[in-house]
């Protein structure tokens, strides 16, 4: 059986690795394909550390992403409680519902922190009161806040 030849990928690979990673791969796929291509190099112990910059590079810039939506949960829970103004029919129906589009921008109004509306969970809404949503900022971060469903004037 060949000997598998170590390499440092410079472009993320499906099913391989991503930017960065050292891996073991057949000879015939590393001569062939990926050096060819662009998407590996050789290691040396310059590429190597080289590689080992860059991860850390990434990990610290994933921290400062981690620690900026920590302070945004911290800021949405500090509020706690979002008004959402919402037409109403008999029995205090709400014309519609309430849309996690309605909800990022009541949050962009009130905080100037834009909040993209996918990570977004409310329960459904079809009458006015008080209900439970969560935000998801961040893979590890989620804050829980109320969003208070209230009757739009009529002119």
């Amino acid at each position: 059986m060949a000997k598998r030849i170590q390499l440092v990928l410079t472009k993320d690979v499906s099913k391989l690795g991503r930017n960065g990673d050292l891996v073991e791969v057949a000879p015939g796929y590393a001569k062939n394909y990926l050096v060819p291509q662009g998407l590996a190099s050789f290691t040396t112990p310059g590429i190597l550390r080289q590689a080992a910059q860059r991860r850390e590079k990434e990990r610290e810039r994933l921290l400062a992403v981690k620690a900026q939506a920590e302070a945004q949960k911290t800021a949405l829970e500090t509020i706690g409680r979002f008004a959402v103004t919402k037409p109403v029919g008999e029995g205090n129906a709400i014309f519609g519902t309430l849309t996690s589009q309605d909800l990022a921008d009541v949050i962009l109004e009130k905080t100037g922190q834009e909040i993209d509306r996918r990570g977004i969970e409310i329960p459904d809404v079809h009458s006015l009161g008080t209900y439970k949503a969560s935000v998801k900022l961040h893979a590890d971060v989620t804050a829980n806040i109320e969003v208070q469903i209230v009757a739009a004037k009529v002119a």
